[in-house]
């Protein structure tokens, strides 16, 4: 009843607020929910296919065995009166004996003839056993592996016996001969297939199989016991790839019925058309079909091969018939084998299922070998009987009047079957019995436009539709109508290539053979074709030249790059995003490309793609931009010059923010490393250098003069823990180890690793101590080192990179790597690593030798000692180690041996490497920078692409097969949160119901007013010291964060949900949350004081929270004042806690998040873009502590260090933007609220206490509340017009907007009523009168109105 009371009260003007609220849920946008935040960036799992016929194969030779003896019956065969006598349609008692021999034996030949032109026929009439060999004999020897057909006719000699025999003649035609299928098996060899028209014939096929195992079983005893006797015979041919088709079973007599012909096995397999017609003719159905005699069936119009004649249509109809039920009732694998691999073949089963079914009626059944299931009764001979009807009822008008003949109902009513089960169907169900019969209508022009568009909605329902089409014979069909010149079928054959390519990639070498390719190029250069067109065409194009020489010389040839390089600014997204893939995979280790492209500046074109709103673009120019500098043989200085300039654009993507696209950015830039390796390697040595002297600062005379003098350690950065990497931290995290403390692996001299506790660790976690091979799962750089020298190496800002000298490339690309390895996004920041140590190892390992050198003991530069593990990359177990193990890793150049052996010398931290050291030469310190290290042996330069594989096999992001996948899923499928009936829809509007009622319960109580809010509904203690608080909107969740790691608790249950680590570096903390999508699918948005953001999914669920993205949301922010934790005692001078850290705010309508703290600019950032919109500048020399923004007035509002309180229009420049300044606080600004109302005031909170109200149009306070001293925490309530202040003299004061106290909390609840502790933080709910406090004493508590209100 609480509910409906509670409607009761709230008053109409409410009421259609509210829908008003419920209707502004559904059309606020959704941040980071796009298909990149919520799947793993990879390509789908590649299906298997089989529908390739791996061995295509004719049938070359055929023997047609008659034996009629014309005139003299057998004696084991009783005939009726009158009898079948018509053989290949001829009576052989019509002529002489001989001559009717003769005659049948040529027509039968012309029979077959209709089916296999070009093989080469031999008849033999009434044969005796040697005729037989010698024919069968020759047949295979001129076959070879082909296949060859026995066609067996017993029509004038005994029936098959059981021991397996079928009878020929003597001589003199005196006596009837056996002859055994065992020897026939022999001459006739394998492959074959053997027709029996002959009574009992089912004999002759169990004899076969009996005859084929005993000869396997020979064969197995031959092979395993070579001095058997059967062995030392000639070995029997194997008899697996034999096919039977045989009359009738083992006991049935053929059919005697007079109106039949005597060979109606063989008719309905050599002449099928006729001889169904002639059945149809004698059902007693065809008496509704008036006029129509067995006659006037002989005189129907047309041939069988032409489809536009009577008798050719009824052909057509019938192959697409007998296809369709083959397909629908045979097994996969056995269709393809008997209906796609030999034409002949097909043909005779096709005409076989027509024998089943005319043959039964007359109570013969037909057998094959292999069997199939029986299809006599399937219903599309329905269909067959039908379209026979529709024929022969307009025979009689077409031969006596001359009228045109209509064409059969037949395929357009098939399509209307198809297009009903696409439409109708619903997901999971069995595949449509048309898809061969839309096969068989692409012969059509009549059709081809309507099967086309059918095929292509068939193939969008996801890849197992593809597969089946292309199994069911697809293939040779679309590939010859890109032949067509007609530009209607266009759109539906791109559709149709792109499905087919984005499941089966195989098929770029068919497309290029055919020419294939310069249909697409056609269709992409066609500026009239819609862009979806376009998109498609580019795609197939993609697949055309990925990693296929053949297809990228073709395409080249076809202009593809001018072509591409013209879409590059066409507004459909997509268009720009495969343009840019396929102009990267064109020029991918092929050079005449890249030179094309150079001439045609393709990479300064790509250049504004680095800028796309679309961040899948950015990534897609990334990569184009990453493959042209990764893959020219020779440098020339000119190419020299192109890579520096193109690395130079790419490092300003460094702080993008979408980790997609950083993630290209690293492979992109680990190809120019491979490129110019040696030049890195002298960069790592110098930042390796450094970074040692910087922490453990060596006597001057060992420092070598080239060395930078040794840098201060700045007190205030704390000591680092040495954790491997970021996936030791993402172990712990996923495993929810809470155990901070991780295990600190170092490597020991020995190369074994050794334990060290965060408090005996030195300082030095530098590379001399960390020198692991890569087969021990330990980085040469470890975090700590590589964090360190990203911020010793006199490293300001990113800004200054562009527009250096290019002397000093190497040096910036090699900070941007610094900087991508402590990226807050873990792939990333793995990645960059990868490209790191690989660096530093060779490097080292080059190093080496060279220090021996120095000490002047010996003369030959030793190798460092190989080990038998070869060039293994790793053990297994483990994170993956460094790509770079053996010698052919990266670098081609080989260990010279030494002049005359030696014993192996090294240094004594070396430890044993996976492999010979990669290049043992001596690298003179003082390098000229271009010079190529030492001369490269001369076959080196045979092979340029081979060396480089290494890291950029290993690097790789999935990008483009995670986007190819788009095309091989459903495009015109509604997408789910679009169809009303989906369970994603049902669940929003569950969650947009539960939001309505939230609002309106929770108005319902502010609207009355809070007279108190002490009441404490919620208390607990927290893992770790919180430091942020931010209750969700709308459920019952609220979260905590400490230094680094994050805490949900429902706070009605009153139990912790979650706990999990939010991988931010140990010497920063968490400054700011918030929920982004709060009304729907909730993210968390955390961001730390060393300027990165990170946003979390699945948290406070049963589910592992995962992290959906992170970006560094401040470039700049200087790591000298902040990083001490807060300490329990919190001064009231803020300067010396650490800044302010970061601070953020939360426009969900416009997708816009504000991002500021201890920097000079206000920054604002595009989440649906994934980058910066705006740097807003501050004007002020002190950090911005407090954030406001109202999005109906574009204004942002910011509270600063030095008591000022900004006032900024985002819609201006950057010069004017700043349009109020207040300075009447005297101090640090702890709180500056813009109220979102039209007029909305601001309110800002100093920790003097003094609260202040401005009218944004005025320059001065329209009023001043005093509050408590010592002021370290206030929020004010959006709704309730309350403020509570949170003090360091460990008390809560709740205000009223009269600044009258309405609550004073100082005790605990419970617990003997304690004192509560110094407050860290506190957050109103957004809606309920509800105050999340936490405090230095690790407790965190909820109070809230009184019970009677609630």
């Amino acid at each position: 009843m609480k509910m409906d009371s509670d409607l009761l009260h709230s008053p109409a003007v409410g009421l259609a607020e509210e829908e008003e609220a419920d209707m502004n849920d559904w059309k606020l946008p959704l941040a980071f929910m796009k298909k990149r935040h919520s799947e793993k960036i990879e390509g789908s799992k590649a299906l298997a296919q089989s529908w390739r016929m791996k061995d295509r194969m004719k049938t070359v030779s055929v023997a047609l065995v008659l034996c009629l003896n014309v005139g003299v019956d057998p004696p084991d065969v009783v005939k009726t009166s009158p009898c079948a006598r018509l053989e290949c349609w001829i009576d052989p008692l019509s002529m002489s004996p001989q001559k009717a021999l003769e005659t049948i034996g040529a027509n039968l030949q012309k029979q077959y003839e209709n089916w296999q032109p070009r093989a080469r026929y031999k008849q033999s009439l009434d044969p005796t056993v040697d005729e037989v060999k010698k024919l069968c004999t020759s047949l295979r020897r001129n076959a070879k592996e082909e296949r060859v057909l026995f066609h067996y006719n017993g029509h004038g000699v005994p029936r098959p016996t059981v021991n397996g025999e079928i009878w020929v003649f003597n001589k003199n035609y005196t006596q009837y001969i056996p002859l055994s299928i065992y020897d026939l098996q022999t001459w006739m060899g394998s492959p074959s297939i053997f027709v029996y028209d002959c009574s009992n014939a089912g004999i002759i096929v169990k004899s076969f199989k009996q005859f084929a195992l005993q000869r396997e079983q020979e064969l197995e005893v031959a092979a395993i016991n070579p001095s058997h006797p059967l062995a030392q015979m000639p070995l029997p041919p194997s008899m697996k790839n034999c096919i039977q088709l045989a009359a009738c079973e083992a006991s049935e007599l053929l059919p005697m019925n007079p109106d039949l012909p005597a060979d109606l096995f063989t008719s309905c397999l050599t002449t099928p058309i006729k001889i169904a017609l002639r059945w149809f003719c004698m059902q007693k159905s065809a008496k509704l079909v008036p006029g129509v005699t067995l006659d006037l069936i002989e005189k129907i119009p047309g041939r069988l091969n032409d489809r536009r004649t009577p008798l050719g249509e009824l052909n057509w109809i019938f192959t697409a018939i007998t296809d369709t039920i083959a397909w629908n009732v045979l097994p996969r694998d056995l269709f393809q084998k008997l209906f796609r691999q030999d034409l002949l073949v097909a043909s005779l089963f096709r005409n076989f299922l027509l024998a089943e079914r005319i043959m039964r009626s007359y109570n013969c059944t037909p057998v094959s070998s292999p069997r199939l299931p029986p299809t006599y009764m399937h219903a599309m001979w329905q269909a067959w009987d039908l379209a026979v009807d529709i024929c022969l009822s307009q025979l009689p008008t077409i031969i006596e009047e001359g009228t045109a003949f209509r064409h059969s109902p037949f395929f357009a009513e098939q399509l209307t079957a198809f297009q009903v089960w696409l439409t109708m169907g619903v997901e999971n169900r069995n595949p449509p019995e048309q898809l061969p019969i839309v096969l068989q209508v692409l012969l059509s022009q009549v059709h081809r436009l309507r099967a086309l568009d059918l095929l292509g909605r068939f193939l969008d329902l996801g890849p197992w539709a593809v597969s089946l089409a292309l199994s069911v014979g697809i293939f040779p069909y679309v590939l010859k109508l890109l032949q067509s010149s007609a530009r209607e079928l266009r759109p539906l054959l791109v559709f149709i290539w792109a499905k087919i390519l984005a499941v089966d990639s195989s098929c770029q070498a068919d497309l290029v053979k055919d020419n294939g390719h310069k249909y697409f190029l056609s269709v992409l250069a066609d500026n009239y074709m819609p862009a979806e067109h376009r998109t498609m065409a580019v795609f197939i194009l993609a697949v055309i030249v990925n990693s296929y020489n053949t297809g990228q010389e073709a395409c080249l040839q076809g202009n593809l790059i001018a072509n591409c390089l013209e879409q590059l600014s066409d507004p459909h997204p997509l268009l720009r995003q495969w343009v840019a893939i396929c102009l990267g995979r064109i020029w991918q280790n092929f050079d005449p490309a890249r030179w094309c492209g150079v001439r045609d500046s393709a990479h300064e074109k790509l250049y504004t793609l680095l800028s796309d709103p679309i961040p899948e673009v950015r990534c897609a120019a990334v990569f184009a931009l990453g493959t042209f500098v990764g893959n020219s043989a020779e440098r020339t200085d000119h190419s020299t010059t192109i890579d520096h300039n193109v690395a130079m654009m790419l490092a300003q993507l460094i702080n993008d923010g979408s980790p997609v696209v950083r993630k290209e950015l690293v492979v992109a830039l680990s190809h120019l490393v491979v490129q110019y390796e040696s030049n890195f390697c002298t960069v790592a040595l110098q930042f390796i250098e450094e970074e040692k002297n910087y922490t453990v600062p060596s006597p001057a005379n060992t420092a070598e003069p080239g060395n930078l003098t040794p840098v201060r350690d700045s007190p205030a950065i704390p000591r680092l823990r040495s954790v491997n990497s970021y996936t030791n931290i993402r172990a712990a995290t996923t495993a929810r180890n809470l155990n901070k403390s991780l295990q600190n692996l170092n490597l020991n001299e020995e190369g074994g690793p050794a334990a060290f506790s965060p408090g005996n660790l030195s300082t030095s976690s530098s590379a001399s101590s960390t020198l692991g091979s890569p087969d021990n799962d330990e980085y040469i750089l470890s975090f700590e080192t590589i964090d360190k020298m990203r911020r010793v190496s006199s490293y300001s800002s990113l800004n200054s990179l562009i527009g250096v000298s290019f002397n000093s490339v190497y040096t910036q690309i090699w900070r941007v790597l610094l900087h991508l390895a402590a990226d807050p996004f873990p792939e990333v920041s793995d990645l960059a690593m990868k490209v790191l140590n690989s660096i530093a190892y060779k490097a080292t390992m080059n190093a080496r030798p060279q220090r021996i050198l120095d000490s002047g003991s010996l003369t030959q530069s030793a190798p460092a000692s190989p080990t038998s593990k070869g060039t293994h990359i790793h053990q297994a177990g483990g994170s993956p180690p460094m790509p770079s193990t053996s010698s052919s890793s990266l670098t081609n150049e080989v260990p010279k041996p030494p002049a005359r052996e030696q014993p192996a010398t090294r240094p004594p931290y070396t430890p044993t490497l996976g492999g010979q050291a990669p290049h043992s030469h001596q690298f003179p310190r003082t390098r000229k920078m271009f010079d190529k290290g030492p001369e490269q042996a001369a076959e080196d330069g045979d092979e340029p692409g081979g060396h480089r594989n290494y890291i950029s096999a290993a690097l790789q992001t999935g990008l483009c097969d995670w986007s190819a996948k788009y095309f091989a899923q459903p495009v015109m499928k509604i997408p789910e949160e679009h169809d009303l009936e989906s369970q994603v829809r049902m669940e929003r509007q569950w969650r947009f119901l539960r939001n309505a009622r939230v609002r309106r319960h929770s108005r319902s109580i502010t609207q009355r007013g809070v007279s108190r809010l002490d009441d404490q509904i919620f208390i607990n203690r927290n893992p770790g010291v919180p430091s942020v608080v931010k209750f969700h909107p709308f459920n019952t969740c609220i979260a905590v964060a400490d230094k680094d790691s994050i805490c949900f608790w429902d706070w009605e249950k009153g139990e912790r949900l979650d706990y999990f680590y939010n991988g931010n570096p140990r010497y920063t903390r968490i400054t700011a949350m918030e929920y982004l999508n709060g009304h729907d699918c909730s993210l968390l948005l955390t961001a730390t004081d060393d300027g990165a953001l990170r946003i979390w999914k699945n948290f406070a669920d049963q589910k592992n929270p995962e992290m959906v993205t992170a970006w560094q949301g401040l470039s700049d922010m200087l790591p000298t004042t902040r990083g001490l934790a807060r300490r329990v005692s919190i001064y009231l001078d803020r300067s010396k806690q650490g800044g302010a850290g970061m601070v953020v705010d939360w426009e969900q309508e416009t997708g816009l998040l504000m991002t500021s703290g201890d920097v000079r600019v206000i920054r604002i950032w595009d989440t649906d873009r994934e980058m910066k919109v705006q740097d807003i500048p501050t004007g002020a020399d002190s950090c911005v502590t407090s954030l406001s923004c109202d999005s109906q007035r574009s204004l942002i509002v910011a509270g600063l260090g030095d008591g000022s309180v900004r006032v900024f229009d985002r819609r201006m420049g950057p010069n004017e933007c700043r349009v109020m300044t207040y300075r009447e606080h005297g101090a640090w600004v702890v709180k500056a609220h813009l109220q979102k109302e039209t007029d909305g005031h601001i309110i800002s909170v100093s920790v003097n206490g003094d609260v202040r109200f401005f009218e944004p149009r005025t320059p001065d306070s329209i009023n001043v509340l005093q509050t408590v001293k010592g002021l370290t925490a206030l929020d004010i309530h959006p709704q309730a017009n309350l403020f509570a202040c949170g003090s360091m003299n460990q008390f809560i004061a709740v205000y009223n907007a009269n600044g009258d106290v309405i609550s004073n909390i100082k005790y605990y609840d419970g617990f003997m009523g304690q004192r509560i502790g110094a407050i860290s933080c506190l957050a109103f709910h957004p809606h309920w009168p509800h105050l999340a406090v936490g405090s230095n004493d690790y407790y965190m508590s909820i109070y809230s109105a009184e019970k009677r209100l609630r």
